[in-house]
């Protein structure tokens, strides 16, 4: 039987120790860095950032594309007793400027052309602003260096925001125990070694795309990121690096899987991984029949608990409609109405117990006592446990199944999206005086953003607001202008009818 991975947590910057010094660690567009270039660069940058921010647990941001500030900034803020804050880049000033807020940081790093898009009263007193290449100008300047940190594993390492079903996006706190374990859990399932090249394509403001970075340096493997533009890019940069690990959302798969890959990308392809989204039968088809020698994970995951489960690619071709196991490190319940543990084929909601666990939602306790709660008594781990809300069966042999999801949430081309979120916006425009946000299912994108409005009519007007203020993943593909909007018995709209309605 093969070893079980190591479960002893350690600091998250040691990640920058695990490679050998001449060996690719990270491949930038204009440089290469070995793993002995890495630790000096995460040792500087480290350096830096503790005569910079003093404040032991200080919070401090990034709000850029993928280079080496933003790779390397989740161990050079965790060596140097900071929280790092990475915000997604596609996201626009209005959700920045809360992200800035919410987690009181006292620092953001950016690209110079987002971070002039910031208005007045969006950047909070005490939070200084700085270019990314002001950063690595100071930090080579200054010219300190600290070395691998003692850290506590349990100590708050990063905040992640994502959206909620209601609300704004809030922060799950992530420990250097969540994330280091996390990298170990990963790499150990999917087989990652030290010649592995990772092509790290999702935004690393997400627990799945900062984990591309995280295992694939636990394994002591080379990173290669990239911001494409299109699937076109996907391919040329895997032929150009001999690419053998891709990571991805299924609305990218679909695009991908559209396109001639030369043999070159194709050859030195072992392993493809997909979370976001389930998988259809047809695309898993399409995969394995472009890729007949990787192999291919599907994953499912939640930010609140890191990664739940895979499945085996062994059995991607008998069971693809399958969430597979429990990672390592992971234990996985389905738990009934009862609070017992279901039997095989009843259906209950997904409870993810272990160290994987997060340590809840920044600055907000009642959403966290929402989600976060006792382990069942079930649990052989106890103590707090990720109560996902969504709604699986457990077959005989094992096996998970996804059955439906409880909040309403919208999940589309791999982004968790707050109806709320974009019904605040819509409202702030005063073009309607009601709005709401849903999810229908759609071949591409999973579910694609209809809005259902009562208002005058001016959907130019409206369509140019939202593309203003809100990152492209949230707009609409579908506006629908009402006179009314249907009511349930309580008084309130009724979102059920209008899913109804909008799905028909």
């Amino acid at each position: 039987m093969p070893q079980a991975p190591d479960p002893v947590p350690r600091p998250l910057d040691h990640l920058a120790e695990c490679g050998n010094d001449g060996d690719p660690a990270l491949v930038l567009r204009k440089q290469a860095l070995s793993w002995k270039d890495l630790r000096s660069r995460v040792a500087l940058l480290a350096g830096w950032l503790t005569r910079k921010v003093p404040e032991k647990g200080a919070r401090v941001a990034s709000w850029a594309a993928k280079g080496e500030l933003t790779c390397l900034l989740p161990l050079a803020a965790a060596r140097a007793g900071l929280v790092h804050v990475p915000v997604n880049p596609l996201l626009k000033r209005a959700q920045v400027a809360h992200i800035l807020a919410d987690s009181g940081a006292s620092l953001l790093m950016g690209t110079p052309a987002r971070l002039s898009s910031l208005e007045d009263g969006d950047v909070p007193e005490g939070c200084e602003v700085m270019g990314e290449g002001d950063v690595w100008e100071a930090a080579e300047g200054a010219g300190d260096v600290m070395p691998p940190s003692a850290a506590d594993p349990a100590d708050l390492a990063a905040i992640l925001y994502t959206s909620g079903s209601t609300g704004r996006p809030k922060g799950v706190m992530l420990s250097h125990a969540n994330m280091w374990l996390g990298a170990v859990s990963v790499a150990d399932y999917l087989g990652l070694a030290s010649d592995d090249v990772t092509l790290a394509v999702l935004p690393l403001s997400f627990d799945y795309g900062q984990n591309q970075l995280l295992s694939s340096w636990y394994a002591g493997a080379s990173v290669v990121p990239l911001d494409y533009l299109t699937p076109r890019d996907v391919i040329k940069a895997s032929a150009r690096h001999g690419v053998t690990t891709l990571a991805a959302v299924p609305p990218l798969w679909v695009q991908l899987v559209e396109q001639t890959w030369p043999e070159e990308a194709v050859a030195p392809m072992r392993r493809l991984t997909n979370s976001g989204g389930a998988l259809t039968v047809d695309l898993v088809r399409s995969l394995r029949a472009l890729f007949p020698e990787a192999r291919l994970f599907p994953m499912y995951g939640l930010t609140e608990a890191f990664r739940s489960t895979y499945l085996d690619p062994a059995l991607v071709d008998s069971h693809p409609t399958s969430m597979g196991r429990a990672i390592p490190f992971a234990e996985i319940l389905v738990i009934g109405d009862d609070g017992d543990v279901t039997t095989p084929g009843e259906e209950g909601e997904l409870v993810h117990c272990g160290p994987l666990v997060a340590q809840g939602y920044w600055q907000d306790s009642e959403r966290t006592a929402e989600r976060f709660r006792p382990a069942p008594a079930a649990s052989e781990y106890g103590g707090m446990a990720v109560w996902s809300g969504d709604r699986v069966k457990r077959e005989d042999d094992g096996l998970l199944y996804f059955v439906g999801r409880r909040d309403a949430m919208i999940k589309s081309a791999g982004n968790r999206i707050s109806p709320q979120e974009i019904e605040e916006a819509a409202l702030a425009t005063g073009l309607v005086a009601e709005a709401i946000a849903l999810g229908v299912p759609d071949d591409r994108l999973g579910q694609a953003v209809h809005l259902v409005v009562r208002g005058a009519g001016d959907e130019e007007g409206l369509r140019a607001a939202l593309k203003r203020d809100l990152p492209n993943f949230m707009q609409p593909q579908a506006i629908r202008w009402v006179d009314a909007m249907p009511l349930n018995p309580n008084g309130k709209i009724d979102r059920a009818a209008l899913q109804a309605m909008e799905a028909a």
